[in-house]
C-alpha cells in the first residue's frame, strides 16, 4: 500500500514539473480537450433541440395515424404514375371500418375520409379564391389534433374581425 502511494505522489510531481517545463504546449492541450468536450456537448444539445422541434411540428399529425393518399405529399417527377392511381372514395373507410368491427384484435383503430380542393368562396358578393376546402366524416375530430375553434379565433383576431 505503501508503494502504491509512493507512485502516485512521484506521478503527479512528474505530471507537475512537465506542465512547468511545457507551460505552452500544456495550456494548448488543455485548451484542445476543453474545446473538444465543449463541441461534443453543443451538438448534443443543438441535435436534441432539432429533434424536439422535429416531434413538435410532427405532433399535429398525431402519434399513430396513417395517411393513405392518391398523391405523394411532395412533388414527384414522374406524376404520370401518380396520375393512373384509382381515387379513394368515402366507401373504402367504410369497408375498412366494417372489418375493424369484425377484427377487433387488429392494431387498427379507425378510417376516416377525407378530400381536400383548392376552391372559390362566395357569400353575397364576397368572394375569396384558392381556399383550401376539406370534407371529411364526424370522426374526424377524432384522429386530428388541431384546435379549430382556437385556429379560427387566431385567423378571426389577425383579420382584425374578432
Amino acid at each position: 500500500m505503501r508503494r502504491f502511494f509512493y507512485e502516485i505522489n512521484e506521478s503527479i510531481r512528474i505530471a507537475f514539473a512537465q506542465i512547468r517545463a511545457n507551460k505552452l504546449r500544456s495550456a494548448l492541450t488543455a485548451l484542445g480537450v476543453i474545446i473538444g468536450i465543449v463541441a461534443v456537448t453543443l451538438m448534443g444539445t443543438a441535435i436534441k433541440g432539432i429533434d424536439a422541434g422535429v416531434d413538435r411540428s410532427f405532433s399535429g399529425f398525431g402519434d399513430d395515424i396513417l395517411y393513405v393518399t392518391k398523391w405523394p405529399w411532395r412533388d414527384v417527377d414522374d406524376w404520370w404514375n401518380f396520375r393512373n392511381r384509382r381515387s379513394i372514395r368515402y366507401d373504402y373507410a367504410r369497408q375498412i371500418n366494417e372489418w375493424i368491427a369484425a377484427n377487433p384484435e387488429t392494431a387498427l383503430k379507425l378510417a376516416v375520409p377525407a378530400a381536400n380542393r383548392q376552391t372559390n368562396v362566395y357569400r353575397g358578393e364576397l368572394q375569396l379564391n384558392n381556399i383550401q376546402t376539406l370534407g371529411t366524416s364526424a370522426d374526424y375530430a377524432r384522429i386530428t389534433r388541431s384546435d379549430l375553434r382556437r385556429a379560427l379565433f387566431q385567423r378571426l383576431r389577425r383579420s382584425g374581425r374578432a
